[in-house]
């Protein structure tokens, strides 16, 4: 069984099958999203959608990503969020005003059920966002960091890569896990990226919502599969832009 995790799609649901092909994604693999399922591209509905049918079909963990939440709340209560819509919210907004409502209790059970973290039982701890807490997950203060915060890829990412865990030096924060998987920040908006990797910190987000490809890594022997560029299969459309 293959550990596969998948980068933010952002309502990529064209990019998202084509992908699950190239990987040859089987009903024995664990497929951990790393949330940010909507907000981009005009499928929406179609991408929850979908992500509820292989919950039947597939062994898969759902990751609660920020425009997750920002995608419940605003369904939940009709409000309007200058901020939501102005990062790829409106496209998300149509894409529901067109639907038939009967899915919005649906997909508002798919968004309620999703998980701030996975951690598995090799130690290696998959979220949206990140955490602040130097002990780690189990001690955040707010849950919101889990599926917000960007300063555990920003610590990483300034690490002189010749430092090791086992240095003193090595922050804390990043010792407890023997490898964490990320998306919400990502790697580029302009052109198509594979995933990176600072400290023990795997970044995904290969910029769906832009001009990029959505991403698929197997976690253990770090093999990534990509799609074509997400704006390919949505001419016309600017995505987050």
């Amino acid at each position: 069984m293959r550990t596969l995790v998948v980068g933010d799609v952002h309502s990529g649901i064209r990019a998202l099958e084509q992908l699950m092909d190239r990987a040859n994604v089987s009903p024995e693999d664990h497929i951990i999203f790393l949330g940010d399922y909507v907000d981009g591209w005009s499928t929406a509905v179609e991408t929850i959608d979908f992500l509820i049918q292989i919950k039947d079909t597939h062994n898969c963990t759902f990751i609660r990503g920020n425009h997750d939440e920002l995608c419940r709340e605003w369904l939940l209560t009709q409000r309007e969020n200058p901020q939501w819509l102005a990062h790829g919210g409106t496209a998300t907004r149509q894409s529901y005003l067109d639907a038939n409502k009967d899915k919005w209790a649906l997909h508002l059970d798919f968004y309620a059920g999703l998980e701030n973290y996975h951690l598995a039982n090799d130690n290696r701890l998959y979220l949206h966002a990140g955490y602040t807490n130097l002990k780690g997950i189990d001690f955040e203060y707010f849950e919101q960091s889990f599926y917000w915060d960007r300063t555990l890829w920003e610590l990483a990412t300034a690490l002189s890569p010749d430092l090791e865990p086992t240095d003193p030096r090595f922050p804390k924060r990043l010792t407890h896990y023997k490898e964490v998987f990320i998306g919400h920040t990502p790697i580029s908006k302009i052109k198509a990226v594979p995933p990176q990797n600072a400290a023990n910190v795997w970044n995904v987000d290969t910029g769906a919502a832009f001009m990029g490809k959505l991403t698929m890594m197997d976690a253990n022997t770090k093999e990534f599969w990509q799609s074509d560029p997400v704006h390919t299969f949505y001419p016309g459309e600017r995505g987050r832009n």
